[in-house]
């Protein structure tokens, strides 16, 4: 028992000395950063997520190229075959991964831009 004690004096000791060096460490930090600026006003807050919900919608309408991409190259690929497609051909098509080409189908096809006839058979609406 009177090891223990005197091993968990040691590491008590062993803390106190390493928070020391962490407090001398944050000072050092912060005298090399510049302050971070603080919002002046809090009801500038829902001016700000106003502002947000605004750009959302923007970025609704005018959506990411990438996501556009691999929707607008799925819905060519259907388009361009009159007779339909199936899954196999518009994977080779668009060289898109399953997963890809299954998001895509299922958004498209809730627009309404396209329909499944059968099972992994596609065509333009």
């Amino acid at each position: 028992m009177q090891k223990l004690k005197e091993q968990l004096k040691i590491v008590s000791k062993s803390l106190a000395t390493l928070s020391k060096q962490v407090d001398k460490i944050t000072k050092q930090v912060d005298k090399l950063q510049p302050p971070k600026a603080v919002p002046a006003k809090k009801a500038a807050a829902p001016a700000k997520k106003a502002a947000a919900s605004a750009k959302k919608t923007v970025a609704k309408k005018n959506a990411p190229a990438g996501k556009v991409a691999v929707l607008d190259s799925v819905f060519d690929a259907i388009k361009k075959a009159g007779k339909g497609i199936n899954i196999a051909a518009l994977k080779e098509k668009t060289g898109l991964n399953p997963r890809q080409l299954s998001n895509a189908l299922y958004k498209l096809s809730k627009r309404d831009m396209i329909v499944a006839k059968s099972r992994g058979l596609y065509f333009k609406k």
